[in-house]
């Protein structure tokens, strides 16, 4: 029988036991981490993200400030936001909610919020510490996704991943969380050959490629376990609907154990966008 990892069970433990640990912190600093969301804009999309990300701060103990600017905003007064965010020792994590307007640089802005507040874990430095083996703020998705795999592997030791997809924000980091695991890794993309043969080899697959039921049941090795990472809005029988990157009822029959979308990996990114605010709260506290 497939074992449906259920995100939004797991996500909520996460939130449990982050919370815990912000009382914690508050009891031995006097101080609540602090999360800064800047939005710029009004795309329906980002404000319902930012209102998630801003409830769950609330309900996990971790102060959170909201900044909302016009979309007309310049690339000088987001970086000066950002600055005077820097400098605020109140603030811990500093997340500016993508995609911004075409004509700011999202590359520009990224780069300008310091490495210790970067809760994203974009950062180039925070990236690199992920290659090197050491980094502390890890991309939000790709750690929820670890997390979820722990729940069905306790030790990924030897097993064959595969992650399609080779984005910075997934591809690239869940790679490297997997062979920090010490799995044996491949990354497969829309260039590579014979994708469908090197998936259906894998123990695990973690599909991040933003195609609407992409993989189906031929990719998947009988017994694998399938992590979808896709959300994709289709329109089917008239309606609007949520889908992954997996074709979830032709998959799962197959897969020993498989996420859904929505209620999968979704709600797990949130939850570590918590672990990362209060992990960056505590380093920046305790720093010599």
């Amino acid at each position: 029988m497939t074992v449906l990892i259920n995100g939004k069970l797991i996500s909520q433990q996460v939130i449990d036991e982050t919370a815990k640990e912000v009382s914690t912190f508050v009891e031995d600093f006097g101080l609540a981490p602090g999360l800064a969301v800047v939005l710029v804009g009004e795309d329906p999309a980002s404000q319902v993200y930012v209102r998630n990300k801003v409830k769950r701060a609330e309900e996990v103990g971790i102060r959170s400030l909201e900044y909302k600017l016009p979309a007309t905003s310049s690339q000088e007064a987001l970086d000066d936001l950002i600055q005077t965010l820097n400098a605020d020792s109140t603030v811990h994590g500093i997340l500016v909610q993508l995609p911004l307007p075409d004509h700011l640089n999202e590359e520009a802005v990224l780069l300008a919020i310091d490495p210790a507040k970067d809760v994203d874990g974009f950062h180039p430095l925070n990236v690199g510490a992920l290659a090197c083996g050491d980094a502390s703020l890890v991309p939000c998705t790709p750690m929820g996704c670890m997390i979820m795999l722990a729940h069905v592997h306790p030790d990924l030791s030897g097993k064959q991943a595969v992650v399609i997809g080779r984005s910075n924000i997934v591809g690239k980091p869940m790679a490297a969380l997997l062979l920090q695991a010490n799995c044996t890794v491949t990354v497969v993309h829309s260039r590579t050959k014979n994708i469908e043969s090197i998936c259906s080899q894998a123990d695990i697959v973690v599909a991040a490629i933003g195609r609407p039921e992409m993989v189906k049941a031929s990719w998947i090795k009988p017994g694998a376990t399938v992590i979808d990472v896709g959300i994709n809005a289709i329109e089917r029988d008239g309606k609007r609907k949520l889908v992954g990157d997996v074709d979830f009822a032709d998959v799962e029959p197959v897969a020993s154990a498989i996420t859904p979308v929505p209620g999968g990996v979704g709600p797990m990114t949130i939850a570590c966008l918590m672990k990362n605010t209060l992990q960056a709260a505590k380093n920046q506290v305790l720093k010599p």
